[in-house]
């Protein structure tokens, strides 16, 4: 049991981390989307660079962000009964759904994100728009970034899960509150 709750703690540090690294980009993307309004309106000028950046950051915190979102219960449940269920019963209905869902879901994705990062990178794939961001494989690493850390996420979930079956309910997952 210590190695499970180590892993936790590991998997959810880094992914506290990285989430609230990526948070900051949101304040990034306003203060950016601010300056190419200003520019366009007021300066009457126009860099695509500049909208491709608003744009690459907003990408990031939705990208980066997923699996810190996952791991502080901020999905939406669209179900009836979860809430209600037990820390056990949860415990058990994450395990299935981590294992029967979300992992060959992200084995199909880590697949098809590898490749499209992979292509960029050969290709040293840019903006398809005159004067517009170079290294477009960037942000498409950080899709297969994404794959990583929710992979990762998952498994914590499931050793979380594990945890609680064995009896420690400190460790049931946080629910949303909304």
């Amino acid at each position: 049991m210590p190695a499970l709750i180590a892993f936790v703690r590991a998997v959810e540090r880094v992914n506290d981390l990285v989430g609230r690294a990526v948070a900051l980009l949101t304040l990034g993307t306003v203060l950016v989307c601010f300056a190419t309004v200003y520019t366009r309106y007021a300066l009457n000028t126009n860099f695509i660079w500049l909208q491709e950046a608003y744009v690459w950051q907003h990408a990031l915190v939705i990208v980066l962000g997923g699996a810190y979102t996952m791991m502080v219960g901020g999905f939406v449940r669209v179900d009836i009964f979860y809430g209600r269920m037990p820390p056990r019963g949860r415990a058990t209905v994450d395990i299935l759904g981590t294992l029967v869902f979300l992992m060959p879901f992200l084995a199909v994705l880590a697949w098809s994100f590898w490749r499209f990062f992979w292509n960029g990178w050969l290709a040293d794939e840019g903006s398809p728009n005159e004067g517009g961001l170079p290294n477009w494989w960037l942000l498409q690493g950080a899709l297969v970034v994404f794959v990583a850390l929710t992979f990762l996420q998952g498994c914590a979930l499931v050793a979380r899960s594990l945890l609680v079956l064995k009896g420690r309910e400190e460790f049931a997952p946080r629910l949303s509150h909304g």
